[in-house]
């Protein structure tokens, strides 16, 4: 218990320390209100987004999927730190309460008390080893996950130490803030009896033996005020540090936008015609959410080492976007509160990232789906992008081909045939939804499988297996134009805007929203699919691989296994895996095909891209180390398959290009192409596969 003086003064201490840290977080509630809003902090759907931030807060982001072993020194860690609120709570009702009305000590055998002790006892433990592991791995390992390449734009206050520092300033914090509430607890334990709830603390006791009450006593309350202390002293820094991740996560998690799909985009209203700005130059034109991210970023790195560009040399860092924004905010914190026009006004560009970095994102998705606190910085990218294009109407000159083949013809190459013409080698007809009305799929065949020599070859393994089970499909034919994926993913929104609302159109004309689609490409399906539904298109659309899956399951296809057994590695495109989390059915289909599959290292929700996606498959890709595609296919040799199989033109165009820079040592083939090779059919010779 405290003497008097000690508890008059230990509320005025905490009331100062509190006022400045509300000081600080009101700061920082500022700057995030900057931001557009309020309706992008999602406020609807409360239940289900406050259940999102808890789990969030319990599971830590799903940490544990990568770097497992450093992941278990956080988690202890960070449950040590949840359980300190309760243990801070019960530290100062010790502090006022007489020992009479200690409850959880070890005078009273509650079972509640003795739970509390040994919880308390273990994680207090657990906090210290992991902080210990941490400061070793950042001080004396000098792991190279934590560094960022010097030719990434990189705030140089946080190159040169600045990260360092405060990790440094958080570490000790913890260590004196746990140690002495340790050392508090084992003293206790020296004034009383070895209690068995506490093994560790009433190990420590066992050095404090043989000195007497008064100096234990005098422990006891220095160590006290050490661990309480200390906390408070912290709070008005806890805004200006990174370490705020550990409350800002998971409201990071809770205002999250719903995404159809992980990389899914808000439209942009044109028609609003006060709307004079579109895209993101600055700091406040991003989301109230995206500015959060900096907030909650912990600055591990782990969306860097997933990045395809950055493995590959190129000058963008997800990482370095966020804390870049994170530096910016921390040395423009009063003026970014207050409303500071000229700060408010720093383009990102200037800051944040390059512009080689800005068009080296492939828009795998893989920085958000690794960060466990929800940052997203592709979307800042993709943001920034719709800027460019749109305001300054600045974008790689490769772009404008692809753009002008759009506007013109309705398709990136600009080709001028007719989209029927994969269809002439088939020995059936593909009817059109007007020769077919009553159609219970659409077959999109997208840009690629119209006009692509390759992806022709697809297309009709797609409407051969669909033939072969006896579904009644349809095509638009020379209805069809591009989804506009590429142009969105490029910044060109409008084009996308334009291009999506003829396909709604369309596709509306024809009740598609009745029935179902399915496609070969990834991307049609998440803009068909997610993306379409907020300008009115409201579709169901499948990948083909779940369709060749659904109709092997239910007995509609079936498959000549006489085959020799033929060993496959799958590549899971980015916006088929993680953008729309379809990993099995592509699996399922070569499985029930009698192929093989040999699993690459970095697969399904970590697969590596192809480095086609964000619109890299109409430009060149930016200057670095090597090509994303090449980094991609060599990891597919090394399985040791004789096939590469892909569920994306993009990926098959990508790998293909690899292969032939790596003298054509595998074949690579989509999954559609490998299970119509292995159809029992009844003219099996007829039937135009790959490689005729």
């Amino acid at each position: 218990m405290l003497t008097t003086i000690e508890m008059l003064l230990f509320p005025i201490f905490a009331v100062a320390m509190i006022a400045l840290a509300i000081r600080g977080f009101g700061r920082m509630y500022r700057i995030v209100a900057r931001g557009q809003g309020p309706d992008r902090m999602l406020w609807n759907q409360l239940p289900r987004r406050i259940w999102a931030g808890i789990a969030a807060l319990f599971s830590q982001g799903h940490i544990l999927r990568n770097r497992t072993f450093s992941s278990l020194f956080h988690y202890g860690i960070a449950f040590g730190f949840i359980f300190y609120v309760i243990v801070n709570g019960v530290d100062v009702l010790e502090g006022y309460l007489p020992s009479d009305y200690h409850y959880w000590s070890a005078e009273y055998n509650y079972w509640w008390g003795n739970l509390y002790r040994l919880l308390a006892d273990l994680l207090t433990i657990s906090v210290l080893v992991g902080m210990v592991y941490f400061l070793v791995r950042r001080f004396l390992a000098k792991d190279r996950v934590l560094t960022v390449r010097d030719n990434v734009l990189f705030d140089a206050r946080a190159r040169n130490g600045g990260i360092a520092r405060d990790s440094l300033i958080v570490g000790i914090f913890i260590i004196v803030h746990i140690g002495s509430r340790y050392l508090g607890a084992a003293t206790a334990v020296a004034l009383t009896e070895p209690d068995t709830w506490q093994p560790f603390a009433t190990g420590l006791a066992s050095v404090f033996s043989g000195l007497s009450t008064e100096t234990l006593t005098t422990m006891w309350h220095v160590f006290w005020w050490l661990a309480l202390g200390s906390i408070l002293l912290f709070l008005p820094y806890f805004p200006y540090t990174k370490h705020a991740h550990l409350f800002i996560g998971p409201l990071n998690f809770m205002t999250r936008p719903n995404r159809g799909a992980l990389g899914a985009m808000n439209p942009l209203n044109f028609d609003d015609e006060t709307n004079e700005k579109f895209g993101v130059v600055s700091l406040n034109d991003l989301s109230q959410t995206q500015i959060l991210d900096a907030f909650a970023c912990i600055m591990c790195n782990r969306c860097q080492e997933a990045c395809p560009a950055y493995n590959t040399g190129k000058e963008l860092s997800p990482a370095a976007i966020e804390i870049n924004k994170r530096y910016h905010i921390k040395h423009n914190f009063a003026a970014l509160a207050d409303g500071d026009t000229e700060v408010l006004g720093i383009p990102m560009l200037d800051y944040a990232l390059s512009e080689s970095a800005l068009w080296a994102c492939t828009s795998c998705g893989a920085c958000s789906a690794v960060c466990p606190v929800g940052n997203e910085p592709m979307m800042d990218i993709l943001d920034i992008r719709r800027s460019k294009v749109l305001m300054d109407d600045s974008y790689p000159h490769e772009l404008a081909t692809a753009f002008q083949g759009m506007e013109r013809r309705g398709n990136p190459w600009g080709a001028t045939d007719s989209r029927m013409e994969w269809a002439r080698p088939l020995h059936f007809a593909v009817p059109t939804v007007d020769e077919n009305p009553d159609f219970e799929y659409l077959f999109w065949v997208g840009c690629a499988g119209a006009f692509d020599p390759d992806a022709q070859k697809v297309a009709q393994s797609v409407a051969t297996i669909l033939h072969e089970a006896g579904i009644s499909f349809a095509v638009l034919g020379d209805q069809e134009t591009c989804t506009g994926d590429s142009a969105r993913r490029a910044g060109n929104e409008y084009l996308f805007f334009e291009m999506a609302s003829a396909n709604i159109e369309t596709m509306n004309a024809y009740k598609v929203n009745e029935r179902k689609v399915v496609t070969s490409c990834p991307h049609c399906l998440t803009a068909i699919g997610t993306e379409y539904k907020a300008l009115g298109g409201d579709f169901t659309v499948f990948h083909h691989t779940q369709m060749i899956s659904d109709l092997i399951g239910r007995g509609k296809l079936t498959m000549d296994l006489d085959n020799q057994l033929q060993h496959v590695t799958f590549h899971d495109p980015c916006y088929l895996g993680r953008h729309n989390s379809i990993y099995d059915d592509p699996r399922e289909a070569l499985a029930q095909a009698g192929l093989t599959l040999l699993e690459m290292d970095r697969n399904k929700r970590d697969s590596f891209c192809c480095g086609a996606g964000g619109a890299q498959m109409w430009k060149e890709e930016e200057h670095g180390s090597e090509a994303v595609s090449v980094n991609r296919f060599d990891e597919a040799v090394r399985t040791g398959a004789e096939t590469l199989a892909v569920g994306c033109p993009f990926c098959a165009v990508m790998m293909r290009d690899a292969n032939s820079e790596r003298g054509n040592v595998v074949q690579v083939k989509d999954v559609a192409q490998l299970v119509a090779e292995r159809l029992e059919k009844r003219e099996l010779s007829e039937l135009p596969l790959a490689g005729d």
